[in-house]
């Protein structure tokens, strides 16, 4: 059973992102993944500094190294701020690419799998973010599947629960957890 750690960029309470990736979530499930949903508002850090890195590692760094590496996937939704990355999720990356003692070089990401997703209040749904969080996880490593959705107008987007009003964002979206699920599942087949 394929295990995947799905996420959002934005630690925001009634993120749209979390909401999303939620969604995505239950595709991930119905094809037949353990997926363990992480608020990266749980797991607070200090900006990436290589002077404070060597004053010793934040505690949570080392708790999200250890989910990372026991997922074989990652669901990721991804705001877009500025049509770039969000800080939280840069910030994230940053901390948990860092070399630990008896850890391979990336090995928190090398050779995992990650679907990516956007939801946002204008019009292209958080494409142009996209584009900088798939250059940013290929160069570490990661196996970033072509198929992306992006959900524009999000803010009128969902009920109030994580479900998308269109049936066809929402089975879009959930179909990336499906796929995800089903090319980790060949890959360890």
């Amino acid at each position: 059973m394929p295990r995947i750690l799905a996420f959002a960029g934005s630690a925001r309470q009634q993120s749209l992102n979390f909401k999303l990736v939620q969604v995505a979530l239950k595709g991930a499930e119905s094809a037949g993944a353990q997926v363990t949903l992480l608020n990266l508002r749980d797991y607070p850090l200090p900006l990436f500094d290589q002077d404070l890195e060597a004053e010793g590692t934040p505690e949570n760094v080392f708790k999200l190294k250890d989910l990372f590496k026991s997922h074989d996937g990652f669901l990721i939704a991804c705001p877009e701020y500025n049509s770039s990355i969000t800080p939280l999720l840069k910030n994230t990356i940053d901390w948990v690419s860092r070399p630990a003692p008896n850890e391979t070089p990336l090995e928190c990401f090398k050779g995992k799998v990650a679907s990516l997703m956007a939801a946002s209040p204008g019009k292209l749904g958080g494409l142009r973010g996209l584009v900088h969080v798939r250059s940013i996880l290929g160069n570490i490593g990661v196996i970033v599947l072509p198929t992306q959705v992006a959900v524009p107008e999000a803010t009128e987007a969902f009920y109030p629960h994580a479900q998308l009003k269109d049936p066809r964002q929402q089975s879009a979206i959930e179909g990336l957890g499906a796929e995800l699920t089903g090319v980790l599942g060949k890959l360890r087949g």
